[in-house]
């Protein structure tokens, strides 16, 4: 009798999460450079062709994509808000619904990424899928057509605020992340005012 569905999923998800565990203890450890595929499917107990069978490349070991759950909450977010108020509503939703061992799995392979330079090349291109994917969201939720210039302009303004703040954060991880994101976010949506220093902010 062939397994369920379900549980051939659970038992993927279960495996593809133990290889990028200790493929990140390993990167941690020894460094990106210097930990291969082999070591990686040896602390993970599988074999090498199962550790490609998931990730494809070394790189899509810290590359992972964290959109879905994101998505999910974009999706639902309520018609009436604008975009930036939309994304800012579904990056904290997303951020809260990840356990601790979730968060800083992320915050390491964040770290990876803006800091390794062998992983600039994957992460650029990582950059523009998202961008093209959060313009796709963004355009459906507006009934717009995703090349609409004014589509463009709001999900580059909402994607550099964020990674604006992303690199200041790989400088000191120990920040914590999620509110300073939302006041990020809360800054854009208020139109980016900026007080002069003998002003306390509005």
């Amino acid at each position: 009798m062939s397994e369920r569905p379900g549980l051939r999923e659970r038992k993927k998800a279960k495996t593809r999460a133990l290889i990028q565990k200790e493929a990140l203890r390993l990167f941690r450890e020894q460094g990106y450079a210097a930990t291969t595929v082999e070591q990686i499917a040896e602390a993970a107990e599988v074999a090498p062709s199962t550790v490609f069978r998931y990730f494809p490349t070394k790189e899509d070991l810290v590359l992972v994509d964290q959109f879905p759950p994101f998505l999910d909450a974009l999706r639902a977010a309520p018609a009436e808000l604008n975009p930036v108020q939309a994304v800012r509503v579904a990056m904290l939703q997303a951020l809260d619904a990840q356990t601790p061992e979730e968060r800083a799995d992320s915050v390491e392979r964040e770290q990876l990424m803006l800091t390794v330079p062998e992983l600039w090349a994957a992460s650029l291109e990582n950059i523009r899928r998202v961008l093209t994917i959060l313009r796709d969201e963004l355009a459906a939720r507006a009934g717009r057509d995703a090349g609409d210039p004014e589509i463009r302009n709001v999900t580059g303004a909402i994607v550099g605020v964020i990674w604006a703040l992303w690199f200041d954060w790989a400088k000191d991880p120990s920040k914590e992340v999620a509110g300073e994101l939302d006041r990020a976010l809360a800054h854009l949506d208020a139109g980016l005012p900026i007080s002069r220093k003998d002003q306390s902010p509005g």
